[in-house]
């Protein structure tokens, strides 16, 4: 179609083309410049709110437009080239036009890391950028986190208020410059400036001192990895007794020093975005750093500043050389936050003089916070952990249209998505709607990427669970309001960013989410249709002794277990350190505890009994301690019986609780036999439904071992498994599904949901 009408307008001289997706502020312009000189044709290009516009006129319409697919720049993302013919005016020269405003149908970039180009000017001395520490150009450098509102030109920008210098006003006005309107461009003569020399910053960390680094979407804290007593230190300061902490390497020749990595994860860490990528921890750094795990986050250098403080860790060489050889230095490089709140972007003395010696910032403002992206290889594929930096706003493409919908996401990992058309817009990680200040950063978001996206959404989609902040926020907004259960929510999203539009299995395993019934789930077998949801299974339901705080303490959820399996009365001697335990006991003999069906407890359960982990310090930590054990999953005969669709594991816990069991047996059997026993419950339901395809949703579907081990046991049997790739498995896809279920709803003309028919009651 388009090549005809290309040929058409070849006849006429002269067409107009719009292209559409992420086209502003990423040399776009200047490329379609360089073609029209290449082919010798008249016209124009310009920015607008739907993308960029280009009239071209002359012989070569045809080759320009074929060019103009094929040879974009690297941070482009074409959705769509249309074309259409005109009159010709006779017109020879070719101009790069001023911007256009109108509604905004067009989309900004995310954040990506300095290019190897501004890199050798960084490294210059004979550059006017040498070692300047915003150095940046229309390939790489901020994006999302500087940006106020689109068009993307620099009025819109943080850097609105820098003027240009001579000679970066030349570069910003030169076509034929990979600066040219790069709205972000400076030099040490009219841009941004840092507070602290580059030294005396690399000098507090070789201290052992704990340095605030102003970024690009936040402050980072950063300390000297291979250093115990700092990493200890920057625990206490931070408030963070175990969570693991990422890291930082000089470049990839620095990454054999610290972890194995095989060829897909060096492919994701060398990756424009630059994510955090967790990767087998050789045991070379300080023991604060990742404490229990085998594995542990590294990311590289995505600033020029964090590649300035790895070249003072070197003695500051001249050129780039030093590049090539490992660095010794590795940096603890965390997100600047403390008791739950979001990443620091602001007011920093304040917020982190008590956790920083060094409070190291910035001149130029931080619009949007975004922390940095974590990634892993799972089951042989990139999935995200963390969706932020790098990868936000960027769309997700929904299986078709739907009308415009605001989905709020849940109460923790939340983010938000926006829709508009067949785009799915979802918002960076925004957190665990826990703190006031979190709270306020969610409704900034809301209001930012609305702004982003340009349209007045027609719905909004929450959580069943009416106590969540963004429930509440929903409910504040006048707006009609699709409550999508969460467990349907997850199977939602994956179905989304898959182009999935027919009905599928899906099989959600998850900490909480609330059900249709007002219960406890956690451990779902679906039949989803769009907007519409069955629930054929659920994991065999355990007590949840102290509701919340057996999230907290995987002991409780042990003691429920033996519990289930006729062991009450050994409790009290299991767990001799818990003064509740003989309370605990005596409640479940009388059963007098909720109930949840939750795989995440099912995970604690195991990691209690086999005493790997009896309170947790953050959230996830038993499943991850219990994961980092497993070197061959193994099954137990006969670990798992499904009774009326529910799937027990029962025999399997029996045998978890063995006295003196050695935990990694234990967690080998534990993982082998779910995966065994998920494999047969999801074979059983598709041979009833005929449904052969499986999203896989939730937070235990981060576990890598589980994931690779269930996926293959489905492909075995014939059946079709769906994992989340674009986004998280967690609560941070939540609000992708959210949206597209409501969408559907809207399109249905129903905003009630099939009421989930379950064979059997919760008991």
């Amino acid at each position: 179609m388009e090549l005809a009408r290309a040929s058409a307008a070849n006849n006429v001289g002269r067409a107009r083309v719009r292209v559409r997706g992420a086209v502003q502020g990423v040399g776009f312009r200047p490329f379609v410049y360089g073609l029209a000189q290449r082919y010798a044709l008249g016209g124009f290009v310009a920015n607008d709110a739907e993308g960029v516009l280009i009239e071209v006129e002359g012989g070569s319409i045809a080759e320009f437009l074929a060019a103009l697919r094929c040879e974009a720049p690297p941070l482009a993302r074409v959705d769509s080239i249309e074309t259409e013919q005109l009159r010709a005016h006779g017109e020879r020269g070719f101009d790069i036009a001023e911007s256009r405003a109108g509604r905004v149908t067009t989309r900004i970039g995310a954040d990506a890391a300095t290019c190897e180009a501004c890199l050798d000017d960084l490294f210059d001395p004979a550059s006017r950028f040498h070692l300047y520490p915003f150095v940046n150009c229309t390939h790489c450098g901020p994006r999302y986190t500087l940006t106020h509102r689109l068009p993307y030109d620099r009025a819109n920008t943080a850097m609105a208020g820098f003027a240009l210098c001579a000679d970066c006003r030349r570069d910003y006005r030169d076509p034929r410059d990979r600066r040219f309107h790069a709205e972000p461009i400076a030099c040490p003569a009219c841009g941004p400036r840092l507070d602290h020399p580059i030294g005396e910053i690399f000098e507090r960390l070789r201290a052992g001192g704990i340095v605030a680094l102003k970024s690009l979407g936040g402050y980072h804290l950063l300390c000297d990895a291979a250093n115990e007593a700092s990493v200890a230190e920057l625990r206490r300061r931070k408030r963070r007794d175990a969570k693991p902490f990422a890291v930082m390497v000089a470049s990839e020749a620095s990454l054999d020093r610290v972890v194995a990595a095989d060829a897909a994860e060096r492919a994701l860490l060398r990756s424009v975005e630059r994510p955090i990528v967790l990767m087998q921890d050789r045991g070379a750094l300080a023991p604060s750093v990742a404490p229990g795990l085998r594995h542990v986050g590294v990311m590289l250098p995505y600033t020029p500043l964090h590649h300035l403080l790895f070249h003072a860790a070197v003695g500051s060489p001249q050129g780039r050389g030093w590049q090539r050889a490992p660095v010794d230095l590795v940096l603890v490089a965390t997100s600047a936050n403390c008791g739950g709140d979001p990443i620091v972007i602001d007011d920093a003395e304040r917020k982190l003089g008590g956790i920083a010696d060094l409070i190291v910032s910035h001149d130029r403002d931080i619009v949007v916070r975004a922390d940095d992206s974590v990634m892993a290889i799972s089951d042989g594929g990139p999935a995200l952990i963390r969706r932020a930096r790098g990868f936000a706003p960027r769309p997700i493409r929904l299986p078709r249209e739907i009308p415009p919908v605001l989905a709020v996401g849940g109460y923790l990992k939340n983010t938000i998505t926006l829709t508009r058309g067949r785009e799915a817009f979802v918002s960076q990680h925004v957190g665990d709607l826990a703190t006031a200040d979190t709270v306020r950063f969610f409704e900034q978001t809301i209001a930012h990427l609305t702004r982003l996206v340009g349209v007045a959404p027609v719905a909004v989609a929450h959580d069943l669970h009416a106590d969540f902040a963004s429930t509440r926020f929903a409910e504040s907004l006048g707006l009609r309001l699709i409550a999508v259960q969460h467990h349907h929510a997850h199977v939602g999203s994956i179905a989304a960013e898959h182009g999935v539009d027919a009905p599928l299995l899906g099989l959600v395993l998850d900490g909480h989410g609330q059900g249709s019934d007002g219960g406890n789930w956690g451990g779902e077998l679906l039949r989803v249709d769009g907007a519409h949801v069955t629930r054929l299974g659920h994991l065999a339901a355990l007590a949840l002794p102290g509701g919340d705080a057996a999230a907290r303490e995987p002991w409780r959820m042990a003691a429920a277990a033996l519990a289930a399996i006729g062991q009450s009365e050994t409790i009290t001697a299991r767990f001799p350190d818990q003064s509740r335990a003989p309370a605990l006991a005596a409640m479940l003999a009388n059963h007098g505890c909720a109930v949840t069906t939750s795989a995440g407890r099912l995970f604690d359960a195991a990691a209690g009994l086999l005493g790997v982990c009896s309170v947790q310090a953050y959230e996830g930590q038993a499943a991850m301690q219990l994961e980092a054990l497993v070197q061959t999953p193994r099954v137990l005969t006969d670990g798992w019986r499904i009774e009326r669709d529910a799937l027990d594991l029962s025999p399997l816990l029996r045998y978890l609780a063995t006295p003196g069991l050695a935990p990694v047996a234990g967690a080998e059997l534990f993982h082998g036999t779910l995966a065994a026993a998920l494999a047969d419950w999801i074979a059983q339901a598709s041979a009833r439904t005929g449904l052969t395809t499986i999203a896989l949703g939730g937070g235990c579907f981060l576990n890598r071992v589980l994931s690779a081990d269930l996926a293959a046991r489905l492909r075995a049997c014939g059946l079709t498994p769906l994992p989340a790739r674009q986004l998280p498995p967690n609560d941070g896809g939540l609000s992708l599904g959210q949206a597209w279920i409501a969408g559907q709803a809207i399109v249905n003309d129903t905003e009630e949901e099939r009421p989930c028919a379950s064979p059997f009651p919760l008991k």
